[in-house]
C-alpha cells in the first residue's frame, strides 16, 4: 500500500506543485524542492486527499522530508482511509474519514478546518 501512496503523492507534487521528485527517498527540504509554505499546503492536501486530520503535536518535520516518509505518515494515520480502486487505475481511493482522538485525550486540530494557527505551523518549518 505504501507504494500506492508514494505514487499518489508523486502525482500530486507533479500536478499541483509542478515539482518533479527524483526518487521516493529524496530529501525534499534539504534539496530545496519544497519550502515551508509548500509543506503547509502539503499537510492540508494530506488531510483532504487521504481523509484524516493530523494533530499539530504529531507533526515532526522529519516525517515530511521525503515521499517515503510522508507515505509512512499517511499509512500510520489513515490505514482504513485508503482502499484500492477497482479498474485500470490502481491508485488508492478515499473510503472513510479517520477521526480518532489521540492518546492523551487532546482534540485533533485539522489544518483545513480553519482552526489551526497557520503562522505558528509555518514557523515550525523554517
Amino acid at each position: 500500500m505504501t507504494a500506492d501512496i508514494i505514487a499518489r503523492l508523486n502525482n500530486w507534487f507533479s500536478e499541483s506543485l509542478h515539482i518533479s521528485v527524483p526518487s521516493p527517498d529524496t530529501d525534499l527540504l534539504e534539496s530545496g524542492l519544497v519550502d515551508s509554505l509548500q509543506i503547509v499546503e502539503l499537510l492540508m492536501q494530506l488531510e483532504e486527499q487521504f481523509g484524516f486530520k493530523i494533530s499539530i503535536d504529531d507533526i515532526d518535520l522529519d516525517d515530511l522530508r521525503s515521499l517515503e516518509r510522508i507515505a509512512a505518515l499517511v499509512a500510520a494515520h489513515a490505514p482504513r482511509a485508503i482502499q484500492p480502486r477497482s479498474g485500470p487505475d490502481s491508485a488508492p481511493a478515499l473510503a472513510a474519514t479517520h477521526s480518532a482522538t489521540p492518546a492523551g485525550g487532546r482534540p485533533e486540530i485539522g489544518l483545513g478546518d480553519g482552526m489551526t494557527p497557520m503562522p505558528q505551523l509555518a514557523a515550525q518549518f523554517k
